[in-house]
């Protein structure tokens, strides 16, 4: 357990629109920063990495949809520099995605007869990220080759068991391991605690790579072109091409076995035929329907399947 003594209070202030709980807590159940991260009536504690130290986080829901604000009080283990604080306040709005405008994608989606209700339903949702991609990396070799509910037991085994326990504001919250800390453990030791089979070895190889030879932040590989992004997340142990869309901050479409059915029928109105062909036609044609909104595009879609499934018709379903 990491006591987490010194805080910090400032406020951020959001380009709107940007709905704080469709944010911080996804309609598909996706997690801020942590699966352990604790919400109560427009609060949320959660954990992550901050300028490679654990941060413990509160917060809070200030001001409206269109008018919007976050209050933020950040513990952490030491005080930090003037420098490194305002650092970390810049990159704590950004993984919120405070600092990106929706505007362009609105006007987009609202022509398009799919995203035109996704984006009518969960106005104000922006995509968040992790300043290091490592839990990212973790959570997409977790999601392969299985289902939601058997990936959120290795998940939720991965940070308990290996995760960094952050104690701050009377709560308790599980961050993501560290790399160094995974690249200790032996894959078999992985595979027998926490069940993860072919995964543990994935899961090994990567902590090491990182923990040998550290690998870019998310910012820097928005400063690298999307081709070249990709690319090295390519070159990660256990990262294919779906993997890597997913986590890209260029974006991409990223389609699998569990979401090909989902995009089959909204595009053909049909479930995905078997096997890469089927995978790729699906992928191809949310590209061209989508160019360069395609990732926001899929996200959303993603978020909103229940009121989709009712607005259309159809029986959208992920898991």
């Amino acid at each position: 357990m990491v006591e987490l003594p010194h805080s910090f209070i400032f406020d951020i202030r959001p380009i709107p629109p940007f709905d704080f709980e469709l944010t911080v807590r996804k309609p598909a159940g996706w997690s801020l920063f942590t699966p352990f991260e604790v919400y109560e009536e427009g609060t949320m504690w959660t954990a992550t990495d901050l300028e490679g130290v654990l941060a413990g986080l509160k917060l809070v829901s200030e001001g409206t949809v269109e008018r919007p604000g976050v209050g933020v009080e950040l513990f952490l283990e030491e005080s930090p520099g003037p420098d490194r604080l305002l650092n970390m306040k810049r990159m704590l709005a950004h993984d919120l995605g405070a600092d990106y405008d929706l505007a362009a994608f609105y006007h987009f989606g609202k022509k398009d007869p799919i995203l035109r209700h996704a984006v009518e339903d969960l106005k104000g949702m922006h995509s968040t990220s992790q300043s290091t991609i490592f839990p990212d990396a973790l959570l997409s070799i977790l999601l392969q080759m299985t289902n939601i509910k058997r990936s959120s037991q290795m998940m939720d085994c991965l940070l308990s068991r290996y995760g960094e326990l952050a104690k701050f504001d009377g709560k308790q919250v599980f961050g993501w391991p560290r790399p160094e800390r995974v690249a200790r453990l032996e894959a078999a030791q992985m595979a027998a605690e926490c069940k993860f089979g072919y995964r543990a070895k994935r899961i090994a190889n990567l902590a090491r790579r990182f923990a040998r030879e550290g690998f870019p932040s998310f910012e820097e590989l928005e400063k690298l072109g999307a081709e070249e992004a990709k690319r090295l997340l390519l070159e990660l142990p256990g990262i294919g091409d779906y993997s890597a869309d997913i986590i890209n901050p260029h974006g991409g479409f990223p389609i699998d076995t569990w979401s090909a059915d989902v995009f089959g029928q909204l595009f053909f109105g049909e479930r995905a035929k078997e096997g890469k062909k089927g995978i790729d036609r699906i992928k191809k044609e949310g590209l061209r329907r989508w160019g360069k909104w395609s990732w926001l595009a899929f996200f959303y879609v993603v978020q909103d399947l229940g009121n989709l499934s009712r607005r259309l018709d159809m029986d959208l379903r992920l898991v």
